[in-house]
């Protein structure tokens, strides 16, 4: 027997789907909501497992998707934050060049950075920078200062509490199973019975084409496919710890969507150093071990996985070198920090980056939403999709059915 009566079913409890549901509750008061989670809790993955940055907007190609949302959705996320007594802190970040190389790129990001809007940029010759940072080695850096860190895990759970005021529910241990339509409305199978709703809104992150093929009866969208990537980290001891002052970041190559590995304070304490950016062979996959066959074959038997592997072979190989040998690691954090010790190097944490993967080969750089009648798949939201969730979750919202 179905559930009837929901207007907009939400899978995906991470934070933009929380960030989408309480949009949408806000936007239409007395809308019929239902998110479906189908771990025990919410931000069980990506949203609970990453840096806890507030990005800036710095990076991102002005004009993007993610240019447009970061900027203000980063102001709104650290208002919210103070506004609700939730973990936060601003201890601003130092992007440094070490080689005179870098010097273009490091200019190419201020000038990305005060297109977007970004404000406070300083450029910080090598005297500066050994002034805000003593123990970093690098010829010059560019200093955001607006750059924060939060807990995004808190931030969901605050979400959650959030949708229940308007009236939506939060249902979790709700894992989807089978999606069709049935006259106006789709019916939404879970492990928790089937549901029916109007329209059905797709933040399933990691498994967000999976969910979008069983909306279409089994058929994969066409060219596009969430490749995971695992990125590791380390943690300094006390002592390396307490000589990082703030956020600290090489400098990207913006062909590039990982930004190496780099200092970050946590706002819990602590110094997070990292992480790498390895290839998972399970969507879940949080260890080196982590495998499984169905997931890997899937991968495996897509055109665009064979396309990566000939554009960025290198750039692959290096980083799954660092991720197997713990020296090369070190050697990395080492460019930016010279008297970091090996013993002042911990083991750390990870994470699973979704990052959809063109059939050229392309990694996708942009958020990308896709509506198929009445479903709505959000398919890359990469970062700074925690950082501007609640101008992420207000875009989807607006482009629902009213």
């Amino acid at each position: 027997m179905s559930e009837a009566g929901w207007d907009i079913a939400v899978i995906g409890g991470g934070i933009v789907g929380l960030a989408v549901a309480r949009a949408a509750v806000a936007r239409r008061p007395g809308t019929r909501l239902v998110l479906l989670e189908k771990e025990p809790g919410v931000a069980a993955h990506q949203s609970g497992h990453n840096s806890g940055v507030v990005h800036t907007g710095v990076y991102y190609r002005p004009g993007s998707l993610k240019a447009q949302l970061c900027v203000g959705g980063a102001r709104e996320m650290i208002a919210y934050c103070r506004e609700r007594g939730l973990p936060l802190a601003m201890p601003g970040k130092a992007i440094v060049a070490t080689r005179e190389s870098e010097l273009a790129w490091l200019r190419e990001v201020e000038r990305r950075g005060r297109a977007n809007g970004v404000e406070g940029l300083r450029w910080l010759e090598r005297e500066a920078l050994r002034e805000r940072e003593p123990a970093m080695a690098g010829i010059a850096a560019l200093l955001v200062p607006t750059a924060a860190i939060v807990d995004y895990a808190a931030v969901a759970r605050s979400y959650v509490k959030d949708i229940e005021a308007e009236g939506g529910e939060v249902r979790t241990g709700a894992a989807v199973r089978g999606l069709r339509e049935d006259g106006e409305a789709v019916v939404v199978e879970t492990g928790r019975g089937s549901l029916r709703a109007r329209q059905v809104v797709n933040c399933a992150g990691l498994y967000a084409d999976r969910v979008a093929a069983l909306a279409r009866g089994g058929r994969a969208l066409r060219g596009v496919q969430v490749l995971p990537f695992r990125g590791e980290y380390y943690e300094l001891a006390a002592a390396a710890a307490a000589r990082v002052r703030g956020l600290v970041y090489p400098v990207p190559d913006t062909r590039f969507p990982f930004l190496g590995v780099h200092f970050t304070p946590r706002v819990q304490g602590g110094v997070e150093a990292g992480p790498s950016a390895v290839l998972a062979w399970r969507r879940e996959g949080y260890g080196r071990l982590d495998w499984d066959a169905r997931e890997a074959a899937w991968m495996l038997a897509y055109p665009g996985f064979w396309a990566m592997a000939a554009r960025y072979w290198r750039k692959g190989m290096g980083e799954q070198y660092r991720s197997l040998r713990r020296s090369a690691y070190i050697a990395a954090l080492r460019g930016l920090m010279p008297d970091l010790r090996d013993e002042e190097v911990l083991p750390g944490g990870a994470g699973v980056r979704a990052q959809i993967v063109l059939r050229n080969g392309k990694l996708m750089d942009d958020f990308c939403v896709e509506r198929e009648g009445r479903f709505v798949h959000v398919l890359n939201v990469p970062s700074p999709a925690a950082t501007a969730s609640l101008a992420v979750g207000r875009y989807l919202a607006e482009r629902l059915s009213t």
